[in-house]
């Protein structure tokens, strides 16, 4: 159909709207990369917006020699990887379990699974809980407590439900058991599900911070979101005093800020190279299980 003259100026309207809002969200993380590959002391005079007027690697060289920016982003990545795997068979398992309509007692799990939603038990009861559990600084104080996620749960409970029964009863019909209808029929036509909760449940881990400020006291344990979040701190606590933004440097060409720019653009590096893999499967898994027949 031939366009008229209205469409003509309806679409160059939204073009101009998406290109102003994509600039809004994607140049803070550019102006991020291009502060990490800028001078640090020619960054604290200002005036560097859209690429670095003293082009400078200073900042990666500082990071990669710093052996504690180098635990933090092993760290995170150890409990990105096991925290990633247990949970997102956990929570397969869990949610398959209950969207059979035969267990015994599943109207009262699930309703189990809403209240502890909706509800908890507060910062000191958990805090106890997690020390009568000996988790409390240690790496499974990140993996344990976060293993199974409600919101997961119900998600997966009613994308289960959607797979046909037939496919199920053909497995059994097979003389497969419980456990081989799962792995073997449940998992593969599961794709789109498990990869989108892959990925929800990989980037919380990765930029999580709150639970080693809380539960952890081992510097060794320490993520890369939270030594992120510290120099931040740092940064913000020595703004008054610009040569103390810039006591840790070297040669006087790196300051807080940008090593922890290099930190940023580090940490977006393993996510961005993920995504595009699971772009496909992420799209088709967010409407997977919403709308039921």
């Amino acid at each position: 159909m031939k366009k008229t003259r209205e469409d003509y100026i309806v679409d160059t309207v939204n073009y101009i709207l998406l290109t102003i809002v994509a600039f809004i969200t994607l140049y803070p993380f550019y102006y991020i990369v291009v502060c990490s590959f800028n001078d640090g002391v020619d960054l604290m005079r200002g005036g560097v917006y859209f690429w670095p007027r003293k082009f400078s690697i200073a900042s990666y060289k500082q990071f990669i020699q710093d052996s504690s920016w180098i635990n933090a982003f092993f760290m995170s990545v150890a409990r990105t990887v096991v925290g990633t795997l247990i949970s997102v068979t956990v929570t397969c398992i869990f949610s398959y379990g209950l969207s059979r309509k035969k267990l015994m007692f599943r109207k009262y799990y699930i309703l189990a699974v809403v209240i502890t939603m909706y509800f908890s038990g507060g910062l000191i009861p958990y805090y106890v809980l997690l020390r009568n559990l000996g988790l409390l600084n240690t790496f499974w104080v990140y993996i344990i407590p976060g293993t199974v996620n409600t919101f997961f749960t119900i998600t997966g409970i009613n994308f289960f439900s959607s797979i046909p029964e037939s496919i199920i009863e053909s497995g059994y019909m097979d003389g497969a058991k419980e456990l081989q209808v799962f792995w073997r029929i449940i998992v593969p036509v599961s794709l789109p599900f498990i990869a989108t909760l892959s990925l929800f449940v990989a980037v919380g881990h990765w930029n999580s911070w709150l639970d080693s400020a809380y539960y952890v006291r081992d510097r060794r344990l320490h993520t890369l979101a939270y030594k992120m979040m510290t120099t931040l701190n740092k940064i913000m606590a020595s703004s008054s005093d610009a040569n103390t933004a810039g006591q840790i440097s070297t040669a006087n060409t790196t300051t807080n800020f940008t090593v922890q720019a290099t930190a940023m653009v580090i940490s977006m590096v393993p996510i961005m190279c993920v995504y595009p893999f699971l772009q496909k499967y992420f799209v088709q898994g967010l409407m997977l299980g919403s709308v039921k027949e």
